[in-house]
């Protein structure tokens, strides 16, 4: 993140003697991105990070895709999922790239172990539930439209709270960061942004467990799952400081722009990565030229592949969608409203629908697992009654 922050106990300089009361020294790491001319924070722990008393190979973390099909688009009735589990073991995986994958997950029991994900960021939309997230920069709590941001390496566990529970879950290999264009040369978000640093929730307590025993790390690393027995409790840090840490965004902070007539996706832009944007679809006023139409033109997707998540409301050009479900539109071959919903909207002056977009610029496969919940018929819904 674009913005210093610091918690715990520090030293007044880097990479200086920090002891303990007893004289012993707390072990200083040193965590950042590309090398060591990225973003980064410097974390003191009780004991070393290095201290591991085994490792195992777990297994591929690569799902199983399909073989390559005819074109066309695809809708998938996630909700259908009701596997409960927590939340990284749970996770049931949808589609993927490269740079990417896109699953669900209905967290409803707390993880009897740690994670961390090496190949990149993760982020993780709370459509339904609460709970909280204890990292090893400290612990946040989290509600439904919470973008949680998980940086790479970073050890954390969810805890959620009892009742219904349901995220979507993007795993990058490579970072999440806010637009670029809406950041000034020092990274600070500009007046235009459709949220600022006011919105931001970091992490709201820092519990450094000094515990000694046997505690699992399970690391996702070059598309393999790893399991770390480490000899005392991965959550020793006992103060850290600078540019690299998880934090939560809520969507209803997200403010829209709106204009005359139709204004393009890339408004609702929330988040950037490698080859690929995340957007929210939130409430908002509609376009008010004296002959605007609020339902978008058809386009093409051009270089993109397009995935939306349909959160809650009535999606204005969309029929046949329901709550939790994803639907795919490939790059080659264009999509637009469905038959009746631009006239439809036509006069209407708000729309209360919630939704998250993920573009991605390479091709997207889909999970074998996903034709489950498919919706096959969905690419013949836009022919229209004769």
């Amino acid at each position: 993140m674009p913005f210093y922050r610091q918690m715990g106990k520090l030293p007044r300089k880097r990479h200086v003697k920090f002891s303990k009361e007893d004289g012993t020294l707390y072990r200083e790491q040193v965590m950042g991105t590309k090398g060591f001319s990225g973003i980064q924070s410097i974390l003191y722990h009780h004991y070393m990070p290095t201290s591991v008393s085994k490792v195992e190979l777990i297994g591929s973390y690569t799902p199983e895709y399909e073989e390559q099909g005819a074109l066309t688009h695809r809708h998938f009735r996630t909700a259908m999922h009701q596997e409960e589990s927590d939340a990284v073991s749970g996770r049931e995986y949808l589609l993927g790239n490269e740079d990417l994958l896109i699953g669900v997950v209905n967290p409803t029991k707390g993880m009897d172990t740690f994670y961390r994900n090496g190949d990149g960021d993760e982020l993780l939309f709370v459509h339904k539930g609460t709970g909280k997230v204890e990292t090893m920069f400290g612990t946040l709590t989290y509600r439904p439209g919470d973008y949680i941001v998980m940086p790479i390496g970073t050890i954390h566990r969810y805890l959620p709270d009892e009742g219904e529970s349901r995220f979507l879950v993007i795993e990058t290999t490579s970072w999440i960061s806010t637009p670029k264009r809406y950041r000034n040369a020092h990274g600070q978000l500009l007046e235009h942004s459709p949220f600022c640093e006011r919105d931001i929730r970091v992490p709201e307590e820092l519990v450094a467990y000094q515990e000694l025993g046997a505690f699992e790390v399970r690391t996702k690393s070059r598309g393999f799952l790893h399991r770390h027995i480490m000899d005392h409790h991965p959550l020793d840090v006992i103060g850290w400081d600078g540019y690299l840490y998880p934090w939560i965004f809520n969507v209803e902070d997200f403010e829209p722009i709106t204009g005359r007539i139709h204004m393009p996706p890339p408004i609702h832009q929330t988040f950037e990565g490698n080859n690929f944007v995340i957007c929210s679809f939130v409430p908002r006023l509609y376009d008010y030229h004296p002959d605007a139409i609020p339902a978008p033109y058809y386009h093409s997707n051009v270089d993109s592949d397009e995935v939306l998540y349909y959160v809650k409301g009535n999606f204005m050009s969309r029929k046949g969608v329901e709550e939790a479900s994803i639907t795919l539109h490939p790059l080659g071959i264009p999509h637009g409203p469905h038959p009746g919903k631009i006239e439809a909207s036509i006069g209407k002056k708000e729309t209360l629908e919630l939704a998250v977009m993920i573009d991605t610029f390479r091709p997207l496969k889909v999970v074998k697992n996903a034709q489950k919940m498919e919706d096959a018929g969905y690419m013949y819904s836009w022919l229209e009654s004769k």
